[in-house]
């Protein structure tokens, strides 16, 4: 089975373009949906992220209070490093023990930050996709309801686009200049085909 990655900038449409992949049968691991439940019930996870955050960021009943652990790592960056480099292992292993439960020929793991994570080394080929900034922005600001500065904050947070882009096996253009259900549709076929390859 092919463990295929896919990615891009906030606002891109990565998970628009991972649900029509599920709509043919394919099985998307959504990393950062997966991200926050793992903060929740991998016990060895949550005692490394009270040592390192104080009790606080659990409450009673342990659910992780993202309001409490948000306002201590957006604004230091130190502290977002290390939370990172807990959670990131962690999701790492928590896609490769759902993986092997797949019985499809290959899977896909959503992800934003593929690369910023280095996660990308455990994938055998990785999607990018592409959508202008502006457009990007647009979107976000809609979706989120929030000001385009705010928008530019996180997607500076992100690696550059076209580096993205560069890294990537596959590209799908999702900037309302080229139809997305065809380019999926082919990158399909092509991915069957190299999963029987295997």
């Amino acid at each position: 089975m092919l463990k295929i990655g896919i990615t891009g900038g906030i606002g891109s449409g990565k998970s628009t373009v991972s649900k029509i992949f599920e709509l043919l049968g394919v099985p998307v691991y959504y990393a950062d949906e997966r991200a926050k439940d793992i903060l929740v019930r991998d016990p060895e996870l949550k005692a490394q992220v009270i040592q390192h955050f104080g009790d606080g960021v659990y409450d009673e009943n342990g659910v992780l209070d993202r309001k409490y652990l948000g306002n201590i790592v957006f604004n230091d960056k130190a502290k977002l490093a290390i939370l990172n480099s807990l959670v990131h292992p962690a999701t790492i292993r928590d896609a490769d023990e759902w993986a092997l439960q797949q019985h499809t020929p290959y899977v896909l793991k959503e992800a934003a930050l593929l690369f910023e994570t280095e996660s990308f080394h455990h994938l055998d080929k990785i999607i990018a996709v592409f959508a202008p900034q502006p457009l990007r922005v647009h979107r976000v600001m809609k979706r989120d309801n929030v000001t385009r500065n705010e928008v530019l904050a996180r997607i500076y947070k992100q690696i550059d686009e076209t580096i993205k882009m560069r890294l990537s096996d596959y590209i799908i253009h999702n900037d309302e200049q080229h139809m997305v259900i065809p380019q999926v549709l082919a990158l399909h076929q092509q991915l069957l085909t190299l999963a029987a390859a295997q």
